[in-house]
């Protein structure tokens, strides 16, 4: 039986409707006619805080009582969650503090900060941030909301995989980036009740992979945490998994990899071809169709799952791989 259900993410749905709208599907022409199939691009980045994340935090605080917000809400992020609750508790005028590594770039930290919540950089990894979490709680009381294994945020990144299958009755095939589990199990609950023919396969990167590595291992596992331009898919999925671990196991249909240079790739697709900002995590779907990593049989849907990358490696990253293609095309010719 599936942890989080479809019941659970149409309850969720309900919950936030006038608070978290639907993200526009998109029809990508050069995706499609790349890849021989109609490719949509699910815009997840054009939220209000740049991520899928919103949907999560915003269940979550939403369906906690009055005397849990009142204490104060905690969690460990590697930025986009942190800039998600933050705004959900400033809409509820509560008290937030986000734990953050020394991995998290600069403007997600600034950009929690700038929604009046309490930043707490500790250690060099999600692991570390999260034995924070847990002194917070203990001393301080404060009501933590976890960024992916928690029952209320899975569902609440569940109703993503509502929308696309109300939208695309003939979807085959969704790619979902894949870190800690919570939108890849929401997504595909979702998917696998409503569009059971439907494929949902994860895409992260090569570098600290850590549910692909626990989903090879059969149990959850520590894997080290290391710079990377998929950010946000960086960190654990904790020893304890209680939800995504199982749901992605159970659900997924495969788990893809890709190495810095291919993620580069769709960062700059993204940009150049869709007209779209996509941090790496964001971009990972895109990639692995360029990079013929999946086999691709009919109607197929990228998330994009946040915008939220520095201005300047952004620039960096576009021109790069410009270049990059440019010489490349320059020696065939």
């Amino acid at each position: 039986m599936i942890a989080v259900g479809i019941d659970r993410i149409a309850e969720a749905r309900g919950r936030i409707a006038g608070r978290i709208g639907p993200t526009p599907l998109v029809s990508s022409l050069s995706l499609s006619a790349r890849c021989g199939v109609p490719v949509y691009l699910k815009l997840e980045s054009r939220q209000l805080t740049g991520s899928f994340k919103l949907r999560g935090a915003t269940n979550a605080v939403l369906s906690l009582s009055d005397k849990a917000r009142r204490r104060g809400l905690v969690t460990a992020s590697t930025g986009n969650h942190g800039r998600a609750l933050a705004h959900a508790a400033q809409a509820e005028g509560v008290r937030a503090v986000i734990c953050m590594s020394a991995l998290v770039p600069a403007n997600k930290v600034e950009a929690v900060r700038a929604l009046g919540a309490e930043v707490r950089i500790v250690g060099r990894s999600q692991d570390d941030a999260q034995d924070e979490v847990e002194r917070l709680v203990r001393q301080e009381g404060l009501t933590a909301i976890p960024p992916f294994d928690h029952a209320d945020v899975i569902a609440g990144q569940g109703t993503i995989g509502l929308e696309i299958a109300e939208a695309r009755l003939d979807t085959e095939l969704v790619l979902v980036p894949l870190s800690g589990g919570g939108l890849a199990a929401g997504v595909a609950a979702a998917i696998k009740s409503r569009l059971p023919q439907a494929r949902v396969i994860g895409v992260s990167m090569a570098r600290g992979a850590a549910m692909h590595a626990s989903l090879n291992a059969g149990k959850p596992v520590q894997v080290e945490e290391v710079e990377t331009l998929a950010d946000s898919l960086g960190g654990g999925i904790g020893l304890d998994n209680r939800y995504t671990f199982a749901m992605c196991r159970d659900l997924l249909d495969d788990v893809v990899l890709l190495s810095e240079e291919e993620i580069a790739e769709g960062i700059r697709h993204a940009f150049t071809e869709e007209g779209e900002t996509a941090e790496g995590a964001g971009a990972v779907g895109i990639a692995a169709l360029l990079a013929n990593r999946i086999a691709v049989r009919g109607p197929t849907v990228a998330l994009v799952s946040g915008r939220n990358i520095d201005e300047a490696r952004h620039a960096t990253i576009v021109n790069a791989t410009m270049k990059a293609a440019g010489a490349a095309k320059g020696r065939t010719l």
